[in-house]
């Protein structure tokens, strides 16, 4: 090979692999002139001021993007006020809406017309239109409520600072701290309630591939949602919109995220890692596993089970999942012993000043001696909390029940959310657990006479109290007298948190462990401080960037992955004989019309977590390439720490998006309002 093409194939080589992932869920305030040059250096063709500037006169990125409800985020795509999240954000909304005439989530919904856009009660959109650093402000606040004998806790600095700044602003106010109270910042937002449904595709689309493909790569999911926002009764005009990328992305561009990601534990110590990886976890997994094979046969079994239940399952599936993927990989990877030798340099930073070591000198031996101490009582806990507390769908509206004033219209209710062949099933499973789980001297007086009554046989036991509840027969009349004397309700009430946390100080134990890892964060943000660490809070539901580029995966030794996932992928994994794998003729068809090298999703480094779901995938102009909705098996070490190489943003391609809309939905007006300038 010539010196010119030996130097043309080097560069290409060295073009076509990934700079390592910069680590960060950085403020949006955050935005300064060092992590602006980060960001060109990555490839941004952005100035700071163009993603977030709260004292320019016009609008910017970050005015585009919205909390929803502050469990999801969205964004702006058009000036009538289209806004767009992922399909498993709205998938309660969606569920809420259908009808037995007409379930949304299996057939999905289109509105051809403004007028057959649907309203979404009880829905929350907010702008974020300003950080404040209130640090000082809450120091001095502090010391006036001392002085004046009144309480200084959170809630009361959040209590009167929020309704100082929201007087003062006529904004909503959200007082957030940030490393354990390090600082604090006031965010100021724009609240909006009128939320109508717009589009959103089936599940067979949305969803394709369920939970097998959930946390896995490649995917194929079409995770959206459409939304229009109103103002008086008219489509909101938003400041800023989103303008839809011309292409789609390719290997090796830059991308950044804005979105809520709700919550991280990077700065948890490694006792705290290590008792949620071998006692919590595990006990979550394995109930939850079992309530989810319950609901699932069910839910094949009959279509009306699956319209009632599919949200339940949902939620469920998810975090179940999402538990077990964070066991494996922070063994995997080693996170509690990585925790560990930084705590061993923690401690040697702590006891090389006096200062330092009268404050921090046994913080770390007191940790592990009081988590040690409420290992028993936790695990009594989260099996009473997994099995009794929620392990029936009905137990929620049993609790609803007691203070309900009707307590006949609250029973109404329950029986059109549940079906009793699902909830026996799951009572019979929920009490073996909680029996086999839950040591017998937790046990409520209830509960011991029925097990002495049935021998210890649990599923007799069940069986008993479901055939004598009124709960198991729709037509019964609720009285106080029915309620309180009910078997079921008695089984359910004979235990409840007080009973945990009154055990070996077991609250206070709680408590305490609470204020030390209080006191953890800030001796940890001490530390990097001082040797110059660039750091960042944990999330929590406050207004982050990340940034990054589109990247292959290589999951383990010798696998490597693409960057993206084709119409071929759809085409390849369609199984009418799972439901999960079954979308219809129709999309069928769509897809035989379609490029087979069509991207559907692609993959990124960028830093997210829960929260981020919906949050828009901007290239380097600051166009909107995609949707975050997902994140690999490998990245699930991050809620406690990040791995460099294996942290991946799944993401929906935007013009995948656009396809389904116009050549499945057929709403080319949509289409044309998203596309338009």
């Amino acid at each position: 090979m010539n010196p010119a093409r030996l130097l043309l194939a080097l560069m290409l080589c060295f073009a076509a692999v990934p700079g390592r992932a910069d680590e960060g869920m950085w403020m949006i305030n955050a935005l300064d002139a060092a992590l602006e040059k980060k960001m060109q250096e990555r490839g941004l063709l952005l100035n700071a001021r163009d993603i977030y500037d709260a004292d320019a006169p016009g609008a910017t990125l970050s005015d585009a993007v919205i909390a929803l409800g502050f469990y999801c985020t969205g964004s702006m795509v058009s000036k009538d006020g289209l806004l767009i999240t992922n399909h498993h954000c709205a998938f309660g909304d969606v569920h809420a809406l259908s009808t037995p005439e007409h379930n949304y989530l299996e057939e999905g919904f289109w509105a051809m017309t403004r007028a057959e856009e649907l309203p979404v009660p009880d829905k929350q959109v907010c702008f974020l239109k300003k950080v404040l650093d209130v640090t000082d402000e809450v120091a001095a606040l502090k010391q006036e409520l001392s002085e004046q004998g009144q309480s200084s806790g959170g809630r009361k600095l959040a209590f009167v600072l929020e309704k100082r700044y929201k007087q003062q602003t006529g904004l909503e106010a959200s007082l957030n701290g940030m490393w354990s109270g390090e600082k604090y910042y006031m965010m100021l937002y724009r609240e909006y309630t009128d939320l109508r449904l717009v589009a959103a595709p089936p599940v067979s689309i949305a969803a394709f591939g369920g939970d097998e493909d959930n946390w896995e790569w490649p995917q194929h999911k079409c995770d959206f949602t459409l939304y229009r926002l109103y103002e008086n009764g008219e489509p909101y005009r938003p400041e800023k919109w989103l303008k839809i990328a011309p292409e789609s992305v390719r290997e090796g561009d830059f991308t950044m995220v804005l979105g809520y990601p709700g919550r991280t534990r990077r700065y948890a110590s490694s006792y705290e890692v290590e008792s949620t990886a071998t006692l919590s976890h595990p006990i979550t997994t394995r109930v939850r596993k079992g309530q989810m094979a319950i609901i699932n046969r069910w839910m094949e079994a009959d279509p009306a089970i699956r319209r009632k239940y599919s949200d339940t399952y949902f939620s469920l599936s998810n975090v179940q999942e999402l538990n077990e993927g964070e066991m494996l990989c922070w063994r995997r990877f080693g996170v509690v012993e990585q925790k560990r030798q930084e705590e061993k340099q923690l401690q040697a930073w702590i006891d090389a000043d006096p200062e330092r070591k009268a404050r921090w000198g046994n913080l770390l031996r007191e940790t592990d001696s009081l988590t040690r101490r409420n290992a028993m009582v936790d695990t009594n806990r989260i099996y009473f909390r997994e099995t009794l507390f929620r392990g029936m769908v009905l137990t929620r509206n049993i609790m609803r029940m007691g203070s309900a004033k009707d307590k006949q219209a609250e029973f109404n209710r329950a029986m059109a959310e549940t079906d009793p062949r699902v909830e026996h099933d799951l009572l019979v499973y929920s009490s073996s657990e909680y029996f086999a789980g839950v040591d017998s001297s937790f046990y409520g007086p209830y509960q011991r006479e029925l097990m002495q009554r049935f021998n210890g046989d649990v599923t007799a036991l069940a069986n008993y109290l479901w055939d004598n509840t009124f709960l198991a027969h729709p037509e019964s009349v609720v009285t106080q007298e029915l309620y309180e004397n009910d078997p079921l309700v008695r089984f359910v009430k004979d235990v409840g948190t007080s009973t945990f946390n009154e055990r070996n100080n077991s609250l206070k134990n709680r408590n305490q462990l609470s204020e030390l890892g209080k006191e953890y964060t800030h001796a940890l943000y001490a530390m990097r401080q001082e040797k110059g660490i660039p750091q960042y809070p944990d999330a929590n539901s406050t207004l982050r960037i990340t940034y990054g580029q589109v990247c292959t995966l290589e999951p383990w030794d010798g696998v490597q992955c693409s960057w993206k996932s084709t119409v071929r992928g759809l085409v390849e994994k369609r199984d009418l004989s799972r439901h999960d794998f079954a979308y219809d003729d129709k999309f069928a068809a769509v897809l035989a019309g379609a490029r087979k090298d069509q991207v559907v999703n692609f993959l990124t480094d960028n830093d997210i977590t829960g929260g981020n779901s919906g949050s828009p995938v901007l290239n380097a102009r600051g166009e909107l390439v995609g949707l975050a909705f997902d994140g690999n098996k490998e990245s699930l070490a991050s809620d406690a720490m990040v791995v460099p190489g294996y942290n991946k943003c799944v993401c929906v391609d935007i013009h995948y998006v656009l396809f389904v809309l116009s050549e499945y939905a057929g709403l080319k007006d949509v289409v044309k309002e998203l596309t338009q300038e």
